[in-house]
């Protein structure tokens, strides 16, 4: 039986233990998400194409072990469950899939809002490692985008 220490999920890398306790990831719309504009009347408008909805994600962590980036490179592709939620009105439906397969719920209602993990299909875009070695703490960072 594996103790699961983190949400995070990367397929097909994995998550070694002791490499992402207190872990922190932010999302974000990618560069091509936007298109706003002006009309000729001052008015603001959006031309962007909805197939360009796509996130970007940061993941950030210092903990004991370093990740599982060996033979990872920019341009592969990861299956990522988030450890950040989104959020939407119950009785809706989420934008993104539902993460799953830990023992943690993916999913939670609290008031009128649902709670969820994404999983998103993320090519990594760049990773940094870094160790400090009087303090063995480990620290990496790595970059997404939605595919």
């Amino acid at each position: 039986m594996t103790i699961e220490l983190t949400l995070l999920r990367l397929d097909p890398i994995g998550v070694p233990p002791y490499s992402a306790r207190g872990i922190s990831q932010t999302l974000a719309p990618i560069d091509g998400a936007a298109q706003l504009a002006r009309t000729v009347n001052g008015a603001m408008i959006d031309l962007s194409d909805s197939n360009f909805r796509k996130y970007r994600s940061t993941i950030t962590c210092t903990d004991q072990q370093q990740p599982a980036l060996d033979g990872v490179w920019p341009g592969m592709i990861l299956t990522v469950d988030c450890v950040i939620e989104l959020s939407y009105l119950t009785g809706g439906s989420p934008d993104r899939d539902v993460a799953g397969a830990t023992d943690d719920p993916a999913t939670r209602t609290e008031g009128s809002f649902t709670f969820y993990r994404p999983r998103l299909t993320m090519m990594v875009i760049d990773y940094q490692t870094g160790i400090e070695e009087w303090g063995a703490d480990a620290n990496w960072t790595l970059s997404l985008e939605e595919v």
